[in-house]
């Protein structure tokens, strides 16, 4: 029923950096490039600024020049921000795939992103404004819940919760939340006001309090993450084969939930429920570099800081002064990206 040729680890030996002693010399030459787009987008906006002040604005700030100011004030947290936007959904959709065995797994399709971002209105809606760390909590239970109930769903019937099934609980979860939170945003003006641009995926107005406040919750479950590289492989062969091999398989998914759930709590905290990273950017990293998720969730996540970062410059110049949300440059990339793999995955 699943093409296998496009995510069972057997396909690992078509990868197109060849041999493993090349995969930090990839891994190094796609943080250069992930250097070279952040450099670019602090310096482009509204305003160009020269890449020679932006360099002054980190190494010898100069608070009397205003396009340092709107560089270490506006810009930069915003291009941080998105890093961790970035490189929190794809290495959480990598995991997502690994250890469900579903080639269609991730955070927006499986309803993770809906249903953190639902909670995170809810928060607003009847707390007014909280602090910035109640909005990462909130997104974590949001996701949890989210996790959960897509699974109890799929797990109904005969067969249990095969892929498939996932992906249509997910999709099913996903609108039924969207319109709930479409609701809210309706019934309130104030929660409208606060979070409309958010709610379609945007990095417009990230500050430092922000970054500093959520992307914690982002590097603690992207660090997990990488621990869990060697047992993410072994279990993305199969849980018998996992047991087989004398892995603790409950504990390998306790853990890597609890990953995913701290990286897509704190990026949709900080951007909103931006989608289609965590399923492009780890389809793409497998080309590359193969199966193996010591290599898959680093990949994944410089990957998806990079796409992140493209798509947001790309959002600030396409109709400038005006800006288009990330959510919206994403979903051009994405929606049809997955429509070829449902094609490609019969």
């Amino acid at each position: 029923m699943e093409s296998q040729s496009t995510f069972a680890p057997g396909g690992g030996k078509t990868r197109l950096i060849g041999s493993a002693a090349m995969l930090p010399v990839g891994l190094l030459v796609a943080l250069l490039l992930l250097a070279l787009a952040a450099a670019v987008a602090v310096g482009l906006g509204a305003a160009e600024i020269d890449l020679g002040t932006v360099s002054r604005a980190l190494v010898a700030y100069d608070s009397g020049q205003i396009e340092q100011v709107i560089i270490r004030t506006v810009r930069l947290p915003r291009v941080v921000a998105g890093l961790l936007v970035g490189a929190g959904l794809a290495a959480a959709g990598a995991i997502m795939q690994g250890v469900t065995g579903n080639p269609l797994a991730s955070p927006g399709l499986l309803g993770i992103n809906a249903g953190a971002a639902f909670a995170v209105v809810v928060g607003v809606y009847v707390l007014g404004a909280p602090p910035l760390p109640v909005y990462g909590l909130l997104a974590m239970i949001g996701a949890t819940v989210a996790g959960v109930l897509v699974y109890a769903l799929a797990s109904l019937g005969r067969g249990g919760a095969s892929p498939a099934k996932l992906t249509l609980a997910g999709v099913i979860f996903s609108l039924f939340v969207s319109a709930l939170t479409t609701a809210l945003l309706v019934l309130d003006q104030n929660t409208f006001d606060q979070i409309r641009f958010w709610t379609v995926g945007s990095l417009a107005g990230r500050d430092w309090g922000m970054v500093l406040w959520l992307g914690p919750f982002v590097v603690a479950g992207l660090a997990l993450g990488l621990l869990l590289g060697p047992q993410i492989t072994t279990l993305s062969l199969g849980a018998d084969v996992a047991r087989g091999l004398g892995q603790q398989v409950g504990r390998t998914r306790v853990l890597s939930a609890a990953a995913v759930i701290l990286m897509v709590g704190g990026a949709v905290a900080i951007a909103g429920p931006v989608g289609f990273v965590g399923l492009v950017v780890p389809h793409a990293v497998r080309v590359l570099v193969g199966y193996d998720y010591r290599w898959i969730t680093p990949y994944s996540a410089v990957g998806g800081a990079l796409l992140v970062t493209v798509a947001d410059t790309a959002g600030r110049v396409v109709q400038r002064p005006q800006e288009v949300p990330i959510g919206v440059m994403l979903a051009l990339v994405g929606a049809p990206y997955f429509i070829y793999l449902v094609r490609r995955i019969r």
